[in-house]
């Protein structure tokens, strides 16, 4: 489901480094090579990578590509290098530190990763801002958001198939009772919502769905202009169908007037080793146009060729 494509003979992380190396040096920066690079390694190549690099010129990898690249192509090269635990410690501490109501990058990262990469986001938060997660999150947000992110990005889902029936038909009562009282910020709703395992809830929504004709998020628009609830529905959306789910993001990214960098940028960047060809398809099918097509017409440069490149499309 990754678009990320990996040459056959690779490199050892020492001549990556010289190549690299070579890109940063003389008049001008070589930028095809670092994209011809960094875009075709994995996390754990990319990782071997920096670890040498700064074994070898005492210097770390981020800091020579800050010097030597910038804008938007520097930032997507830069989330790209981090391990994916660091990028979304970055995120998220980027996310509370310009805190909006309507942005759902904490949501994206508690419930469209597994339970063990939420936790090593985690460890990685505490590492570099020598402060938690939940602490900023605590500190930076308000009212029933707060209620909300600070469980969700503390939670540690069970991640097992199993299902109990009885519990999930119990709990869309609970769900059905509390949206058509309007009770959104009600604690038991939050709780299914930001513990149940995914296999738990996807059953639990299911049945909601078959016992009282709509589905949750068609019940939970009753005010679409409420953040609130728009972030309750992007829970739901990020843990069932997160394709779905980030389909539409890059959608709204690119379209209209102007783009959005920063998002486009997140979610190739996050997804690129995960389920970007899955996105891809959804995109493709839902507006029928290719991804690779949609970001080309939207961006240019070297950054439209990175992107291009981590989609698997660089012809």
């Amino acid at each position: 489901m990754a678009t990320l494509t990996i040459p056959e003979a690779i490199p050892s992380p020492a001549e990556d480094c010289e190549q690299l190396r070579k890109a940063f040096q003389g008049w001008g920066t070589n930028e095809a090579l670092i994209i011809s690079i960094l875009a075709h390694r994995n996390a754990a190549q990319r990782r071997a990578i920096r670890e040498t690099y700064a074994q070898i010129y005492g210097e770390e990898l981020l800091k020579s590509l800050d010097d030597e690249i910038s804008g938007d192509f520097e930032r997507a090269v830069i989330l790209w290098t981090l391990d994916p635990a660091e990028r979304d410690a970055a995120l998220a501490n980027e996310a509370v530190r310009k805190w909006r109501s309507s942005d759902r990058v904490l949501i994206e990262i508690a419930c469209a990763r597994s339970s063990a990469e939420l936790f090593a986001a985690r460890q990685a938060y505490h590492a570099r801002f020598k402060r938690s997660i939940e602490e900023d999150v605590a500190a930076h947000t308000t009212g029933d958001i707060r209620k909300l992110l600070v469980l969700l990005v503390s939670s540690y889902r069970y991640e097992g198939a199993e299902v109990n029936m009885r519990l999930a038909k119990s709990e869309a009562k609970i769900l059905h009772e509390k949206i058509s009282d309007k009770a959104y910020n009600d604690e038991e709703l939050i709780r299914i919502l930001a513990t149940r395992s995914k296999a738990q809830l996807v059953a639990t929504l299911n049945l909601y769905n078959n016992e009282f004709g709509n589905s949750i998020n068609k019940d939970l628009k009753s005010d679409p202009k409420d953040e609130y609830l728009a972030a309750l529905r992007a829970v739901i959306r990020c843990i069932c169908c997160p394709e779905k789910y980030f389909e539409k993001v890059i959608r709204m990214a690119i379209a209209g007037l102007g783009t959005d960098e920063n998002a486009l940028t997140r979610v190739i960047t996050t997804r690129a080793e995960v389920d970007l060809k899955v996105v891809k398809e959804v995109y493709h099918k839902r507006n029928s146009v290719p991804l690779e097509r949609a970001v080309a017409g939207d961006t240019s440069g070297d950054y439209e060729r990175m992107l291009l490149a981590l989609l698997g499309h660089e012809n």
